[in-house]
C-alpha cells in the first residue's frame, strides 16, 4: 500500500465508490464541509503566520527604541538677574515637551526615550528663578524634569546642533515674568524733568554663559576677556564727569543679541559699545578693528520695524510710529536711522584713533557690517574687535589686565572726544556750552558756572575780555 493511502471502511465500500462518513452527511454537505475545513485550518495558519511576525516587528521596533534612547550627560544652568538658561548635554537629539503648574509654581520638561546619566546638582544661590530641579522616570524611556520656581516664569525651549567643543543640546530659557507692582511701574508715565542728566553709554559684553565665544591657544576665552574689558570701560566713563555707563550683562550668562539692544533702548543711552575679541585660521593675523552698520544692514531692520505691530507702538527718535500712516513712518523711521548711522561713524573713527595708539590696527578705515547688536534704529552703535584672540601674542596681551586697561581707556577717551563735540540737549555736557546775551560779561558768565575769568579765557583762546552777541563759549570744568 503506498505510503499515505488509507483503506476504505466497509461502509464506505458499500456505497458504490461514494464515500459516506459516519457522521450522517450527504456527499455534497460532505464535500462543502471539507471545503470549510480546509479554509479554517488555512486561516488558522496564516493567523499564526501573521502573529509570529508580529511579534517578529514588535521585537525589532523594541529593539529599535532601545538604540534610540539618549542619555544626558549633564545638565547646566546660567543664572542671570532676569533669567535662566538650562542646557541639558545630550547624546544626539532629543524630543521633548514643556509645561508649567501653579501653587506652587513649577516647569515641568518631559524628554521622550531619554535617560539621566548626570547628577543633579542643586540650584545656583544667585539663581532669582530656579529653587530647585528634580527628575524621575516615567515609565521604561521616558524622563520627567521639573524645576521647582521662586516667581512665576515663561519658558521656551529649542535644540541645538553640535558646535565645538558641544555635542547635541536642549536648551531651556526661563523668564521672570513681571509682577503686579513691576507692571504698574513700566506703564507709569515717567516724571518730567528739567534737571540736566548724564550722557548714558551702555556697554555690551559679548558672548556669555554657554556661549565662549572664540577660544585661544592658550584657553583663554572671549567672553572673560571682553567681560573685564567692559566692566574697566564702565570704570572709565564713570569716573568722567557727566557720564553714566550701563552694562548689558555683568557676570558669565547669555544675553540674547536682540535683548541687549533692548536693554540700551530702556536705559535711553545715547551710544551702544559691543565689545569683542577676533579670531582667525591664520594666528599670524592681529589687530583691533571698528564696525558701525551696513546700509543694507539698516534697511533689512528698518523693514523689520515697520512690519513688527509691537514695535511700531514703541519711540523711535522720540516719536511713536504706531499712529503713523505708512509713508510718514517710513521716513520717520528713515531720519532716525540715517542720524544714528552718521553718529555710528563719527565716534567709531574717534575710537579707532585712540585704539591705534594702544597697538597695531588690523583695518585702518571703521568697518561696515550687518552685526544684529548694530541694528537699533534710533541709538549709535559700535562693535569694537579688541584683538585677535587666535594670535598667540595677542591672546597673552588681552589676558593681561594691564593691557584690558590701556584699551578701556583708549575707548572711553574715543567717546569723550565724540561727546565733546556733539553733547546731546538736555545733558550736562552740552550745558558747557553758553551763549552770549546781551549785557553779559566773562565776569558775569564765570559767576554762573562757578569758574575763574582766566580759565574762561584760556579755553576759549580768548586774548581780552571783550566778547559779543551770540558767540559761543566752551565751559571749563570747575
Amino acid at each position: 500500500m503506498p505510503l499515505g493511502r488509507r483503506r476504505k471502511t466497509s461502509r464506505e465500500q458499500t456505497m458504490g465508490g461514494q464515500i459516506r462518513h459516519s457522521t450522517g452527511l450527504t456527499p455534497a454537505r460532505g464535500r462543502r464541509a471539507f471545503a470549510a475545513a480546509v479554509c479554517v485550518a488555512i486561516g488558522v495558519l496564516l493567523a499564526g503566520n501573521v502573529s509570529a511576525n508580529s511579534g517578529k516587528a514588535r521585537i525589532q521596533a523594541i529593539g529599535a527604541d532601545s538604540e534610540n534612547i539618549r542619555s544626558i550627560h549633564n545638565i547646566r544652568t546660567w543664572p542671570a538677574p532676569d533669567h535662566t538658561r538650562v542646557v541639558f548635554d545630550t547624546t544626539g537629539a532629543v524630543q521633548h515637551s514643556v509645561f508649567r503648574l501653579g501653587s506652587p509654581e513649577r516647569l515641568v520638561v518631559d524628554l521622550f526615550d531619554v535617560n539621566l546619566k548626570a547628577p543633579l546638582g542643586p540650584a545656583a544661590t544667585d539663581d532669582n528663578l530656579v529653587k530647585r530641579i528634580r527628575a524621575a522616570g516615567r515609565g521604561s524611556t521616558d524622563l520627567r524634569v521639573v524645576f521647582d520656581l521662586k516667581r512665576r516664569a515663561k519658558a521656551r525651549s529649542f535644540v541645538l546642533k553640535p558646535n565645538p567643543p558641544y555635542g547635541h543640546r536642549l536648551v531651556i530659557d526661563l523668564e521672570a515674568e513681571p509682577g503686579e507692582r513691576e507692571v504698574r511701574a513700566k506703564t507709569a508715565k515717567p516724571a518730567a524733568s528739567s534737571r540736566l542728566r548724564k550722557i548714558v553709554v551702555a556697554i555690551d559684553p559679548g558672548h556669555g554663559g554657554e556661549d565662549p565665544g572664540a577660544i585661544g591657544r592658550g584657553k583663554v576665552r572671549e567672553k572673560d576677556v571682553v567681560l573685564a574689558i567692559s566692566k574697566r570701560l564702565a570704570r572709565e566713563l564713570k569716573a568722567a564727569r557727566g557720564y553714566e555707563a550701563v552694562l548689558t550683562r555683568t557676570g558669565d550668562y547669555y544675553v540674547p543679541l536682540r535683548r541687549r539692544m533692548a536693554r540700551a533702548r530702556k536705559a535711553r543711552a545715547d551710544l551702544f559699545l559691543s565689545i569683542h575679541a577676533d579670531a582667525f585660521r591664520d594666528r599670524r593675523v592681529r589687530g583691533s578693528s571698528v564696525y558701525v552698520l551696513s546700509r543694507n544692514g539698516a534697511s533689512s531692520e528698518a523693514a523689520k520695524w515697520l512690519a513688527d505691530r509691537e514695535n511700531a507702538s514703541d519711540l523711535v527718535g522720540g516719536v511713536r510710529l504706531g499712529d503713523k500712516d505708512g509713508l510718514l513712518a517710513s521716513v520717520l523711521l528713515d531720519l532716525s536711522q540715517a542720524a544714528a548711522l552718521s553718529a555710528s561713524g563719527e565716534v567709531g573713527n574717534r575710537i579707532l584713533r585712540q585704539l591705534n595708539r594702544v597697538a597695531k590696527p588690523h583695518k585702518r578705515q571703521v568697518q561696515r557690517a550687518g552685526f544684529m547688536v548694530l541694528k537699533s534704529p534710533d541709538v549709535p552703535s559700535i562693535l569694537i574687535e579688541t584683538g585677535f584672540i587666535s594670535n598667540p601674542d595677542e591672546e597673552r596681551r588681552l589676558r593681561d589686565r594691564r593691557h584690558q586697561t590701556k584699551i578701556a581707556r583708549a575707548i572711553s577717551q574715543g567717546v569723550q572726544r565724540y561727546f565733546e563735540k556733539n553733547p546731546p540737549d538736555g545733558t550736562l555736557l552740552a550745558a558747557r556750552k553758553h551763549t552770549i546775551e546781551p549785557g553779559e560779561t566773562l565776569s558775569h558768565i564765570s559767576a554762573r558756572y562757578r569758574v575763574t575769568v582766566d580759565s574762561l579765557r584760556a579755553e576759549n583762546r580768548l586774548s581780552t575780555d571783550n566778547v559779543h552777541v551770540g558767540q559761543v563759549l566752551h565751559i571749563p570744568e570747575g
